[in-house]
């Protein structure tokens, strides 16, 4: 008899088709990753694209309006506005990944032993959450950054303190689902250990809706970084930053409008990419 041995990338080439496919078939995911890629191209390229500093001053150009020199034009104190805009675009996406990273991973993996042993353990996370949730989230932020005094650090503590709490509550209701279904007690026949079930067989499961959670999460996250900086207890000058650029702004909204409503159309452009692809995301996973 023979037999035809298969190219393992020919079927890695399907695979990757599929998914491609499935993205192009999703208008919302698409257009939000476009939305979402331009913004990283101009975050990434920006020192090539822009003959101004971020932060040198220019007194003698200070609110001039959009023109052929300064595309969005300048602010009060001479600066090239679209160099701070996308520049302010390098540090607000910045925290707002790396904020994430510990929380989306501590929540995932809370949640999951919640849900999947229940019990005491369950009670115990479940109680930890409802804790922090009876706090505001922005009084949380409020005092720890007077704590630890206004910057980057502030941001991540305050998140790492709370951002958790709505991954685990999300896959931990997801776990205890699945706790239910018959592969999981047929794992369980078998002897498989919890620790393996769950790495092996329950992450894969619980990870699409974690990651839909995390895009719509990153929008809220977003908007706190930018609040902070327009109360003064963010990011700390002269680095740019969305929020503190709209603050800036503001005493000249009536004479130089462009220098608050850039990066305030700044922060609705990312918010809209990322719910898109969160949207995108969401629809591509019922859909299995």
């Amino acid at each position: 008899m023979n037999y035809i041995q298969l190219d393992p990338h020919l079927h890695e080439g399907g695979r990757t088709a599929n998914r491609l496919k499935r993205i192009w078939n999703t208008p919302s995911l698409l257009v939000g990753s476009i939305m979402f890629a331009v913004l990283i191209i101009l975050a990434v390229f920006i020192p090539y694209l822009s003959p101004y500093s971020p932060t040198e001053q220019n007194l003698s150009a200070f609110l001039q309006p959009p023109s052929a020199a300064h595309w969005l034009g300048t602010d009060q104190l001479g600066r090239d506005l679209f160099t701070r805009l996308i520049y302010a675009a390098r540090t607000d996406l910045k925290i707002m990944v790396l904020a994430e990273i510990i929380p989306f991973c501590t929540g995932v993996f809370l949640g999951m032993l919640a849900g999947y042993y229940g019990k005491w353990l369950d009670a115990a996370i479940s109680l930890l959450t409802d804790t922090f949730i009876a706090f505001p989230f922005y009084l949380i932020v409020i005092i720890v950054a007077f704590a630890s005094g206004a910057g980057e650090r502030g941001i991540y503590i305050t998140f790492m303190l709370v951002g958790w709490i709505v991954f685990a509550r999300v896959v931990r209701g997801l776990s205890a689902s699945f706790r239910k279904q018959e592969w999981v007690a047929s794992a369980q026949t078998l002897g498989l250990p919890g620790v393996r079930i769950i790495l092996r067989h329950l992450l894969p499961n619980v990870l699409p809706q974690a990651v839909v959670v995390l895009m719509t999460d990153m929008v809220g996250l977003l908007v706190a970084i930018v609040t902070l900086g327009y109360l003064g207890i963010g990011i700390t000058p002269p680095t740019p930053d969305w929020g503190t650029m709209i603050s800036d702004g503001q005493p000249f909204i009536t004479t130089a409008w462009w220098l608050s409503a850039v990066p305030g159309f700044a922060v609705v452009y990312t918010g809209i990419a990322l719910s898109l692809v969160g949207d995108g995301l969401a629809d591509i996973w019922r859909k299995k």
